[in-house]
């Protein structure tokens, strides 16, 4: 679904805001066969919990960066109606995703709750500015039912959390305990937040309690001072090639992948990108190709051409 104005209003406001419904029944069912790819379904992990102890020995044990052997749970970070919020809250169009997690959490093992903090601790080497200049949207997708007995994220509004100074980002346990607001909601539910709003992970209460996350954020490109993980470390993971085929030239852009009429491409590099990604079309970035950087405009010549 399109993200209402208020509601990335609300974000700038609150610092959070709770859409429901974000992804469709479908959406939602594709994601859930494709995170059962990566994880143990609840009543295989509670079958036999030491058989998986390693996504639990600590709080961030079970995360897992992309790729994921599943394209429909990789396209949710750059689901089209994310992106298009993201360019509006961050009033570019030239963005980068800096980060794409997908998180676990299995109760009985770990203990979840952690105190109030603020993300920027290691999503900037500096501060957000309190004009909100040079945003970051950061974002929760929920991909199971999350009541209060799961875990749920818990998120101090703004007006309350601003008048805590913005260092250190971390508070002490129980500090604004009374303002604290529970983001639960079914799966395909999506939190929108910013980086200096005061949130925390809470403890699963409930026996034999599951929940299932993917975490995508955002930035306008260019700003080095932004970012957390590096996308060329994982690009000789042998499902990146798979998905960088499968994504548009836009969707490749948002991890900087350089884009059609880019100065970077000339023969040599659309040969040898071809060659690399023998599955991308490589088409758009042949079309848009210089005269002057490809010799004869003739770029295509080669493998990679299709």
């Amino acid at each position: 679904m399109r993200i209402p104005d208020a509601a990335l209003d609300r974000v700038r406001t609150d610092g959070f805001a709770v859409i429901e419904g974000f992804l469709t029944d479908e959406e939602v069912a594709l994601a859930q066969d494709g995170l059962f790819r990566e994880f143990p379904r609840p009543d295989d992990y509670f079958a036999d919990p030491a058989a998986n102890a390693e996504l639990v020995d600590t709080q961030f044990s079970g995360i897992r960066l992309p790729p994921y052997h599943s394209w429909d749970l990789n396209r949710l970070a750059f689901h089209p109606d994310l992106v298009d919020a993201a360019e509006r809250f961050c009033g570019s169009t030239d963005l980068q995703l800096y980060k794409v997690e997908l998180w676990p959490k299995y109760s009985g093992a770990v203990d979840y709750d952690q105190p109030l903090h603020r993300d920027y601790g290691n999503h900037s080497l500096v501060v957000p500015r309190a004009d909100r200049r040079w945003p970051q949207l950061t974002t929760f997708l929920l991909l199971s039912d999350v009541t209060e007995a799961d875990g749920p994220t818990r998120v101090v509004p703004r007006s309350v959390g601003d008048q805590e100074p913005l260092w250190p980002a971390k508070l002490p346990p129980g500090r604004l305990a009374e303002a604290e607001l529970s983001v639960t909601g079914s799966a395909g539910t999506l939190l929108l937040y910013t980086t200096d709003v005061l949130h925390r992970g809470s403890a699963m209460v409930g026996d034999r309690r599951s929940r299932f996350m993917l975490l995508a954020d955002y930035s306008v490109r260019g700003n080095p001072w932004m970012g957390m993980i590096s996308w060329p470390r994982l690009a000789n993971h042998p499902g990146w090639a798979p998905m960088m085929a499968r994504a548009g030239v836009r969707e490749r852009e948002l991890f900087g992948f350089p884009p059609p009429g880019h100065v970077y491409w000339n023969r040599q590099t659309l040969r040898d990108v071809g060659l690399r990604y023998p599955e991308m079309d490589m088409s758009p970035y042949l079309a848009a190709a210089r005269d002057e950087a490809t010799g004869d405009g003739d770029a295509g010549a080669g493998a990679g051409a299709r």
